[in-house]
């Protein structure tokens, strides 16, 4: 890096010196980032990238908490399962891990969606800057423009030396010819100058700053309230569904009262010869679900039951043989 410094400031000073020379060495530098930061087009992808980041990030997080949770059943019921269905079920969830661990490689790996997407979105931009920075040096007679943003190390660098107004100038330039629908536009945008005021450039440029930072400030308070809105509504919908079931617990307690009070017998029997509502269809396949869910949990008990008693068996027996071993003189 030292070396291609020296080269630059050797060959600049052997120009500088020559005797043939009819004028000066012109120099001029360019900020990208700063570029980059004030090209809207830009910062209009640069938002939809993050936004897409984001939604991956959530997926894996959401995918890993997943698989922490079967983990953690797994490890709690070893105990119960037998040894071939306990690997079974570990080999699924390696499986399921690997698969998480590919998926999170191909977004956010070196040659990932995210790499390939930010290379795709700043190239476009850095051919406008570079044909931009063509098309100045040779109006203006620049020998030698240098990026402050790249590895070129600048100790010191003077305002007046900056053409990042002028390049910007002429990609936003550029963008309004491409944009314009008449031939008055058109004019009115080859006919626009170019080299701002040095003054003024200071001010827009610390204008831009300013609106910048309170665009990000209005995201922020924007993207927080879409956050509460999200969590209230969720809240409401909580509160919704357990109103619900405490609505359907106090149908089902009045209807189980007059099915067991002698008076309502009449009207219980008229009651059954009608067609079944809504209400009644739901909490038959509620109870339906309750049924099945019993039926599940009586199948396990039954098989944890038999694995205890074929392992008491086994060690009934083992200790039966110990026995016959020892009695034998």
């Amino acid at each position: 890096m030292k070396q291609k410094v020296l080269f630059l400031l050797a060959l600049i000073g052997l120009m500088s010196f020559s005797s043939n020379a009819q004028r000066g060495v012109r120099i001029g530098y360019i900020d990208t980032e700063y570029i980059l930061q004030n090209v809207p087009e830009y910062q209009e992808a640069t938002a939809q990238l993050d936004a897409k980041v984001l939604q991956w990030k959530s997926e894996v997080e959401q995918r890993l908490a997943e698989l922490d949770q079967k983990k953690s059943q797994l490890n709690n019921e070893r105990v119960l399962l037998t040894k071939e269905l306990y690997e079974e079920r570990f080999e699924d969830i390696s499986f399921e891990e690997k698969e998480i661990l590919d998926y999170q490689q191909k977004r956010f790996g070196p040659n990932g969606d995210l790499m390939i997407q930010k290379q795709q979105l700043i190239q476009p931009i850095q051919d406008q800057i570079f044909a931009a920075v063509q098309e100045i040096a040779g109006s203006r007679d620049y020998d030698f423009i240098f990026d402050k943003s790249a590895d070129v190390v600048m100790l010191y660098s003077a305002e007046r030396f900056d053409i990042s107004e002028l390049v910007l100038r002429s990609i936003t330039r550029s963008s309004k010819r491409t944009q314009a629908t008449n031939k008055a536009e058109r004019r009115a945008a080859n006919a626009e100058d170019i080299v701002p005021e040095y003054n003024e450039a200071m001010e827009a440029r610390e204008k831009a700053l300013e609106d910048k930072k309170a665009e990000r400030l209005t995201e922020i308070e924007q993207r927080r309230a879409e956050q509460q809105a999200t969590r209230d509504s969720l809240k409401a919908a909580v509160e919704a569904r357990r109103q619900k079931i405490l609505d359907d617990r106090a149908r089902e307690k009045a209807e189980r009262e007059k099915k067991n009070n002698p008076q309502d017998s009449t009207s219980t029997k008229q009651d059954g010869n009608t067609k079944k509502s809504a209400v009644q269809s739901a909490e038959e396949k509620k109870q339906q679900q309750l049924s099945d869910r019993e039926a599940r949990q009586k199948a396990l008990d039954e098989r944890r039951k038999k694995i205890l008693e074929e392992r008491k068996k086994a060690k009934a027996e083992r200790e039966a043989k110990s026995k016959e071993k020892d009695s034998i003189p």
